[in-house]
């Protein structure tokens, strides 16, 4: 199965209606205030409002407070809750008790273990895994792909940290069962915020083929 494609870190108007035209599977929004790409919140509902409902749309937050979440998933109707930052097991608990679908994201490095997803396993839908950086993620660094080889639970996972056309290929060699998308934002741009279309349908041509 090819994994599905996520654009991740839309923030203008334009140009994420042409994004959508190129049908990626998800389109992700991020309401992370110290974030380069932090989505303007007065252009959301009109800029949602153009978006094919095919495409499922990801609020992305950083250590957000649990009302302030539903409050945007309420006003926003996302399909997806992405939490990128230091939120615990129980935070998730509490958002998937209100009926969210999650996606919690994990910064990997050399020593990560994946046994710190023990605790997420009953509360998220998927897991997003993101090269570690101080800054939760938009680093456009990679983290070694055959760590996922140690992944052994049966949550599905987006792949995540400093993609770009050329790793299409080497995408879809990844045989790992639990592979569901793939996640790309910064190596996509033209600047923070405004993706290269072109860029954009190349690589969601070279994965659906």
């Amino acid at each position: 199965m090819k994994p599905l494609i996520k654009v991740c870190g839309i923030k203008h108007f334009e140009n994420a209606k042409a994004i959508s035209k190129a049908a990626p599977d998800f389109m992700g929004f991020i309401f992370y205030k110290k974030s380069i790409r932090c989505v303007d919140n007065e252009i959301l509902v009109e800029l949602l409002n153009e978006i094919p409902t095919a495409i499922k749309k990801v609020g992305v937050f950083v250590n957000e407070p649990k009302e302030s979440i539903l409050q945007k998933k309420q006003k926003y109707k996302f399909d997806y809750i992405q939490l990128h930052g230091d939120e615990n097991a129980e935070f998730c608990k509490q958002l998937k008790d209100e009926g969210m679908h999650i996606v919690k994201a994990f910064g990997v490095d050399d020593d990560f273990d994946f046994d710190v997803l023990n605790d997420f396993l009953s509360y998220c839908d998927y897991f997003l895994f993101d090269t570690k950086t101080k800054d939760y993620g938009g680093s456009g660094k990679k983290y070694n792909w055959r760590q996922l080889e140690d992944y052994q639970f049966d949550v599905p996972f987006f792949l995540s940290g400093g993609i770009s056309v050329e790793d299409a290929e080497a995408i879809k060699e990844i045989k790992h069962p639990q592979l569901y998308a793939v996640d790309i934002n910064s190596k996509f741009e033209i600047k923070p915020g405004l993706k290269d279309i072109k860029l954009v349908e190349k690589f969601i041509k070279k994965i659906r083929l």
